[in-house]
């Protein structure tokens, strides 16, 4: 890796995990670019603030970085890595790409040939964790036969650990982990629900209040709804991960709806700037639109 020239590199895009990622990366050292075109006040607002250079267009983009970072909805993951491909094509500029995204080992492998087939290198990575921010970074595993360029993040202050020569391993890392934490808190949102609805609540609670995982689980509730809606698409990949090995993709399917339920209350429209709810007024929320939802059947 010390042979690696590493000065600036791409986000694409500036959610809240991106955001993160390029404060980390600008407060270290590095010129961190994006393209802000068609993005909302919110994306501008994040890019100001971590520190971001706004290129004009994705050609702009890929001609001024040596690494392009896809951190973005796990549904839009294929579409902006053909765009970047064809940006390389047009400019015949060849940054590496590292796609960083929670999405299938089958997903991110039909993406490696995009970027392949433009002729830049590939990397498959993923985050473990929420987003960087001072003295705190996730675990960002990546895998592939070419990561050198990408284990350079560790000397930004990013935790990058090389997981194997496959591409596919760092992304299936990223699903089985999510398929424990994210589907572990659908199932919970699900069944507290369901227990107030019967009448049960207080019984149920009574029961498992000194559980470990029911407590760790209760607090990641209330962070859930802003994101609900970015979940369906993970849970699905992991859906897809699970069915391509020979496992049922029920489970984890049934966690996607149950974030797309989550997404279709008011809850589902907050943002990270906003207070976070109660578990409370999430199961309130929830009993209301399944309220709304049986009126109209």
């Amino acid at each position: 890796m010390a042979d690696v020239t590493l000065q600036r590199v791409g986000v694409m895009s500036v959610g809240d995990m991106g955001a993160g990622f390029g404060d980390v990366m600008h407060q270290n050292g590095l010129q961190v670019y994006t393209c802000l075109a068609g993005r909302s006040d919110l994306t501008r607002l994040r890019a100001g603030e971590a520190g971001f250079i706004d290129t004009p267009d994705l050609d702009a983009l890929v001609s001024q970085v040596d690494l392009i970072l896809s951190i973005i909805v796990p549904d839009e993951a294929t579409n902006i890595a053909q765009q970047i491909a064809d940006a390389m094509i047009r400019t015949g500029a060849k940054p590496a790409y590292a796609d960083v995204n929670a999405i299938a080992p089958q997903t991110v492998r039909g993406i490696e040939t995009i970027i392949r087939d433009a002729g830049a290198s590939f990397i498959d990575a993923g985050i473990i964790g929420g987003p960087p921010r001072k003295g705190y970074t996730p675990f960002i595993p990546c895998s592939g036969p070419d990561t050198a360029i990408f284990q350079a993040l560790t000397n930004y202050a990013l935790d990058v650990r090389f997981v194997g020569e496959e591409v596919g391993q760092a992304s299936g890392l990223k699903m089985v982990y999510a398929a424990s934490t994210k589907g572990t808190t659908a199932l919970w949102t699900e069944l507290l629900t369901a227990a107030r609805i019967l009448g049960l609540e207080d019984v149920l609670r009574a029961e498992i209040e000194e559980s470990p995982v029911y407590a760790r689980t209760r607090n990641s509730i209330p962070s859930m709804p802003n994101r609900s809606r970015r979940w369906v698409g993970e849970m699905e990949e992991i859906a897809r991960t699970f069915e391509d090995i020979g496992m049922t993709p029920k489970i984890l399917l049934g966690a996607a709806e149950m974030y797309d339920l989550v997404g279709q209350t008011p809850l589902g429209d907050l943002t990270t700037r906003d207070p976070n709810p109660t578990v409370d007024e999430v199961i309130d929320a929830l009993i209301e639109r399944l309220s709304v939802r049986k009126r109209s059947d």
